[in-house]
């Protein structure tokens, strides 16, 4: 019996999305890192965070769970215990992409918008100090996921597999904790990006209306270094946080319409159309994870060219090894 279509397009899927993601964070993270794209060291602070919390969903969330645990149900990393920690990592992967994009929606708004309390707000120790404050608290939030499953079966007096928790998923707590879980990775980060990036948008209408109106008329066809600082900054701000909001888009419709329950209990049928429409949310999602390096390259000509002698240098060096 031939496999259903969206578990071939998985197999392909995957991989092929790994092998993009993690050389595209790793090249992010070294790029920004080295802070020669000209941009200030509070967004670059945000940006590593970004790339950092997106290289790990690309680690846990695609090769781990998708790429090894997933169509290899007998491998070590199928043992009970290794199989909660990934489960765990996951989670907290996952929730940490999510809400550091939140962060930097944030801090692009704040710099834009609130000019008083930009000084204290946007400087690298407050960004370093929020970003461990809520990994931390991620990392604390998802420790019930250690104890929401059990072993599938014991061979060899191994424990094997995990499986839900029938008594965790329909107690009171458990469902609480389940809903709270998808509520705060999917539809309150969705609504803050969406409210910040509003307000935003109308403090730079009034804003370049004032500044239109103060420069006068006779300076209509002269170049503002000031709006054009911004424009980039907008520009930077809208694709990444409207990337996000578009390859999210399906994960949290599906969620909405499919229901929590019915996503952590599902055995049904491969071809239903709930299944496929939650898998390919996923695989949305997970593809967010792997958009800014190009969101980067597009917008950002400084980074382009630092990508650029990134990826030309083991090149030069093997040249200069060749010709010596």
């Amino acid at each position: 019996m031939a496999r259903p279509t969206i578990l071939q397009f998985k197999d392909f899927y995957y991989p092929f999305l790994a092998t993009f993601g993690l050389p595209a964070n790793l090249l992010t993270i070294m790029i920004l890192s080295r802070g020669n794209c000209g941009l200030s060291k509070c967004i670059s602070v945000y940006m590593v965070a970004m790339a950092t919390a997106d290289l790990l969903v690309m680690i846990f969330n695609v090769i781990v769970y998708h790429i090894c645990t997933y169509p290899f149900p007998h491998s070590f990393l199928s043992y009970t215990a290794v199989c909660k920690f990934i489960i765990y990592f996951c989670s907290t992967s996952l929730n940490m992409s999510v809400w550091f994009t939140v962060l930097f929606t944030v801090d692009r708004f704040v710099a834009i918008s609130c000019q008083k309390f930009k000084t204290k707000y946007c400087r690298v120790r407050t960004a370093a100090a929020v970003i461990t404050t809520l990994s931390v608290l991620i990392y604390f939030k998802s420790i019930p996921f250690l104890f929401a499953f059990t072993f599938e079966r014991i061979i060899n007096n191994i424990h094997w597999g995990c499986r839900s928790r029938i008594d965790f998923f329909t107690s009171p707590a458990g469902i609480g904790f389940l809903w709270m879980m998808s509520v705060s990775t999917t539809l309150i980060p969705f609504a803050l990006i969406f409210l910040f990036n509003c307000l935003t948008v109308r403090r730079i209408l009034v804003a370049s209306r004032a500044r239109r109106g103060l420069r006068g008329h006779s300076s209509e066809n002269q170049s503002d270094p000031e709006m054009e600082n911004r424009r980039k900054s907008i520009i930077l701000l809208f694709t990444v946080s409207g990337s996000f909001i578009v390859l999210w888009l399906t994960h949290i419709v599906s969620f909405l319409t499919t229901g929590l329950i019915d996503i952590a209990h599902y055995r049904g049928d491969y071809t239903a159309p709930g299944y496929i429409a939650i898998e390919t949310g996923s695989m949305l999602m997970y593809l967010s994870s792997c958009t800014n390096t190009c969101i980067y390259a597009a917008t950002q000509t400084k980074f382009r060219d630092e990508l650029k002698k990134v990826v030309k240098s083991p090149w030069t060096l093997i040249l200069i090894l060749v010709k010596k």
